[in-house]
């Protein structure tokens, strides 16, 4: 008796110590780098599963009692998963149950229209493309946004997503922080501002993104705007022209184009266009809700990317020859 007992213990540590080698081994893949999905709902055993299917060359018993036996089996978290070599059973689980997605990033940048933001996510290999083929009244409906315009909804920034994650969540997370980020430029807003929603803020916010790339300008493209609306003049901004021409805009702007009407035409409406005509920045908006205090009416550019500011149509027609015709 006392034989087979010491055979059973000693056959017990011989396991124990097998697999406690084997949690710490490196398991086989069969390439470097292979991608484990793992979708809400699934059982530790059809986890097991799915890392073989994936590529990683051991038994799915083995990976499912590894499991099972850790206690952790139940704080594995769905999620898109990379597995690189030099991975062990202990590694793996731990990754699964830390929920360390394989994350990538995209960066959505100041002053691009909706249709720049949807090629740009269009072409992000590794997230998934669920907006492909809807159109945008369609993508905004998904999104909760029924009936809303896509324009400038959408806040400019660097995102992170786990590998496989829909298009869609990722244009959630930029929309709700456009929403934030204009409710606190809101709050800040100026006390004799002209602007009556936080949406004529944003529209706003937009058009001084596309008059300039000079940080140092937007205060001040803001207050001529400012001024103009609190007379009732018209805006005359060429970025709103070139946003209402669309697709027939063919990179130059001629005088027909400003008489042309359309909704975003403020050579030709008084007043914000009805919305915004690109994705601003936080320094625009915050220009928007916060200009420089000053009378300017109008601005031309230097042509060293800084305008000059003028407070009467003289003194602008003045600048315009010096620094457009060189006068």
């Amino acid at each position: 008796m006392r034989v087979i007992i010491n055979f059973f213990l000693l056959l017990a540590l011989a396991l124990g110590g097998w697999a406690l080698w084997w949690v710490s081994h490196d398991l086989a893949l069969i390439t470097p780098t292979l991608d484990l999905s793992v979708e809400p709902g699934t059982t530790p055993r059809g986890v097991a599963q799915a890392a073989v299917e994936s590529g990683v060359q051991t038994s799915p018993e083995m990976l499912y009692w590894w499991f099972r036996l850790s206690g952790q089996a139940r704080q594995i978290k769905a999620g898109s998963y990379e597995l690189e070599t030099g991975l062990t059973p202990y590694r793996l689980l731990s990754k699964l149950t830390r929920g360390e997605e394989a994350l990538r990033s995209v960066t959505l940048v100041e002053g691009w229209t909706f249709k720049q933001l949807r090629a740009t996510l269009l072409k992000e290999e590794h997230l998934k493309p669920d907006s492909k083929g809807l159109d945008n009244a369609v993508i905004m409906e998904k999104l909760g946004q029924s009936g809303r315009h896509p324009e400038g909804r959408f806040y400019p920034d660097t995102y992170t997503y786990a590998k496989g994650s829909s298009d869609l969540k990722l244009l959630l997370r930029a929309m709700h922080a456009m929403d934030k980020h204009v409710a606190q430029a809101w709050q800040l807003r100026a006390a004799d501002t002209p602007l009556k929603t936080p949406e004529d803020l944003l529209i706003l916010a937009s058009i001084v993104e596309k008059e300039t790339g000079q940080v140092s300008d937007r205060a001040m493209v803001a207050s001529v705007f400012n001024n103009r609306l609190r007379l009732g003049m018209m805006l005359q901004t060429d970025p709103t022209v070139i946003y209402g021409l669309g697709e027939r805009f063919d990179g130059n702007l001629r005088r027909r184009d400003l008489l042309a009407d359309t909704p975003w035409n403020t050579y030709t409406r008084t007043g914000l266009p009805p919305t915004p005509i690109a994705m601003p920045g936080k320094a625009s908006l915050m220009a928007a809700a916060q200009p420089a205090s000053s009378q300017a009416l109008y601005f031309v550019a230097r042509g060293d990317g800084s305008s000059q500011f003028s407070d009467s149509l003289d003194a602008h027609n003045r600048a315009v020859n010096k620094y457009q015709r060189g006068q």
